[in-house]
């Protein structure tokens, strides 16, 4: 099914209406929060908002407080990108 721009006439799809994707990574997302310290600066590091972000940490599990603090699992392999240390 095809939207059609009411304006234009053109085919919303060429016209590339609505967000972009955006493959952001849980190991992303941690390493900013531990750089900025701050969510709203985190978001604009990324280029995305700030809903993306808690977004991302809810999905794993995870709060900013506990990011930023750096005691944010006990799972590591989540934060250095499956290298874990010995």
């Amino acid at each position: 099914m095809a939207i059609t721009c009411p304006y234009c006439g053109k085919v919303a799809a060429a016209l590339r209406i609505g967000r972009a994707a955006t493959n952001i990574g849980v190991t992303e997302v941690c390493y900013a929060l531990r750089l900025c310290l701050i969510v709203s600066p985190a978001a604009e590091e990324l280029g995305c908002s700030r809903a993306l972000i808690y977004k991302i940490l809810k999905q794993h599990g995870l709060t900013t407080a506990d990011v930023i603090k750096g005691n944010a699992t006990k799972d590591t392999r989540l934060l250095h990108k499956g290298i874990e240390s010995d």
